[in-house]
């Protein structure tokens, strides 16, 4: 008697998946992985992953197997680090093994996979750290605090004519701030070609670079050859898409410096400088320009995107808790006054204002699980056993929620960055923008822009509920942004001036006293 065929083909998919659990199990012999929950045969532990808020799912799992887990999607191998100990002694201490990205699928169908946050560490992406050197570290970003607060005022302006459209204000604060460091552009509206070419292919990277999202691609390879049309291959049409926005926000912008530079009159940025420190010409390198342009994208979708996501949290957060908002405010009063706006040379001595921006930091990250690490190779760590390729992904949402650390932790509290004395203490909440050698390039510009922003709000605007039409507030939960980043999407607030008198010409008057 004939067996069917599709019992065949259940007896042939069993015995391999016998045969893979076998191997594995054989190759486990030696130091265990780290614990963690039980996987279930291929699908990992795929399907326990909370997909809108993974972060969550891991905190969760830290909170019953410790400081470091283990877990599968698919095919792929996930560590993940709970506590800033355990990210610091393997990102930092021992960097040299974890400083590598994962080979995640949708990121190269995407497009993405140039840009510097995606880069295997290597020569190319020593290139792009050299070029950042040159304008983002600290003593040279200091020369951009005349751009930001410049852009914060604007955005004050923009706030009291039009109070409603505040997440375009503030998407326009942030691009326009690195537009100038970057490519020495000065944006001009929301509107702007160039920033609308940029933010198109951000909305569309963002979603699609999780490694809970790449997961399934890099288990069934066989998808990449589905037409189109096929159900369920859509996201090719996608991917196509994406691939033209995202060479678009790299080469417009980079051909407008070029052009710049040739004609003389281009303005100090990031770009302007790199060409004339490695012209090119037809006989430098290739790859020498394509770190210049992919260095400079890098720069620009996640400074604009991580600044816009931030400043959204704030605006909630100060919603939320209106005696923090007053205390601020008295404080500002009490060293800026009323006859001028705040400017950079106020900051040593408004340390509440600095406590909010590290709480809002903390509080809600906008990266809560940062960007995956991968093991060059294998490495024991405490007894347990990091397996060679793994995704290793520092939780910073269970590090920010901390509540040895943090007391209260889903409560904000700036007071808890100041001593008994007043002053900010030494911890600048680090985690929030990575660890060891793939750390935030940017993250000395990103706080200076968040702080300028934030201050001059403070200092001009209350940020309240809404209000009915009986005068009533009206309370409302905010939808998060899901992806690699996670912020407030827009919500319904009140941002009106603290004074009656203010307007147009009291506000111009408030920002030449400041320049």
């Amino acid at each position: 008697m004939s067996v069917p065929v599709d019992i065949r083909f259940g007896g042939l998919l069993a015995l391999t998946l016998i045969a893979i659990l076998g191997l594995r199990r054989r190759k486990s012999r030696g130091p265990p992985l780290p614990p963690g929950p039980t996987p279930l045969p291929f699908l990992g532990n795929v399907l326990s992953i909370n997909g809108t808020a993974p972060w969550l799912t891991y905190t969760e799992w830290g909170t019953v197997y410790g400081d470091i887990t283990y877990s599968r999607l698919l095919e792929k191998e996930v560590i993940v680090l709970n506590t800033e100990e355990a990210a610091s002694s393997l990102l930092e201490g021992r960097s040299r093994n974890y400083s590598d990205r994962p080979s995640l699928p949708t990121i190269e169908l995407f497009g993405i996979g140039v840009i510097s946050s995606f880069l295997h560490y290597g020569d190319e992406w020593r290139q792009h750290r050299r070029l950042f050197h040159q304008v983002l570290r600290p003593q040279a970003v200091c020369e951009y605090e005349p751009v930001q607060m410049r852009e914060s005022y604007r955005l004050l302006a923009n706030l009291l004519d039009d109070s409603q459209h505040y997440p375009a204000h503030l998407e326009l604060h942030s691009a326009a701030i690195i537009m100038s460091v970057i490519y020495g552009y000065d944006t001009v509206s929301r509107n702007d070609p160039l920033v609308t070419t940029v933010q198109n292919a951000i909305d569309v990277g963002l979603k699609v670079s999780t490694p809970e999202k790449t997961a399934l691609l890099d288990a069934l390879p066989f998808l990449y050859y589905l037409p189109s049309w096929f159900p369920g291959a859509t996201f090719k049409q996608d991917a196509a898409l994406c691939r033209k926005h995202w060479s678009d926000m790299i080469e417009v912008p980079y051909q407008y410096v070029k052009n710049e530079v040739a004609a003389g009159t281009e303005k100090v940025s990031m770009v302007a400088d790199a060409l004339k420190r490695y012209p090119i010409d037809e006989t430098s390198s290739v790859v020498t320009e394509r770190a210049i342009k992919n260095s400079a994208g890098a720069a620009f979708s996640a400074g604009a995107e991580s600044t816009h996501g931030t400043l959204m949290t704030f605006l909630y957060a100060m919603i939320l808790n209106p005696g923090v908002r007053q205390r601020a405010q008295a404080e500002i009063d009490s060293i800026v006054g009323n006859d001028r706006l705040p400017r950079f040379e106020d900051r040593a001595s408004l340390p509440y204002v600095d406590a909010i921006l590290r709480e809002t930091l903390r509080w809600h990250p906008i990266a809560p699980l940062g960007v995956a690490h991968a093991t060059t190779n294998a490495d024991t760590f405490q007894g347990m056993h990091i397996p060679k390729g793994a995704l290793v992904m520092a939780n910073i949402w269970a590090m920010s929620q901390n509540a040895v650390k943090y007391p209260d932790p889903s409560e904000f509290k700036p007071e808890r960055f100041l001593t008994a004395e007043g002053g900010l203490t030494d911890d600048k909440v680090p985690y929030a923008f990575g660890f060891g050698r793939r750390v935030c390039p940017g993250r000395h510009l990103a706080e200076a822009s968040l702080w300028s922003a934030m201050v001059v709000i403070l200092a001009v605007f209350d940020v309240t509920k809404p209000i009915d039409e009986l005068g009533n507030e009206v309370d409302f939960e905010p939808k998060w942004a899901t992806g690699l980043n996670s912020h407030p999407l827009p919500f319904p607030c009140r941002i009106v001036p603290r004074s009656a008198e203010m307007d147009r010409e009291t506000l111009a008057h408030l920002i030449s006293s400041a320049m």
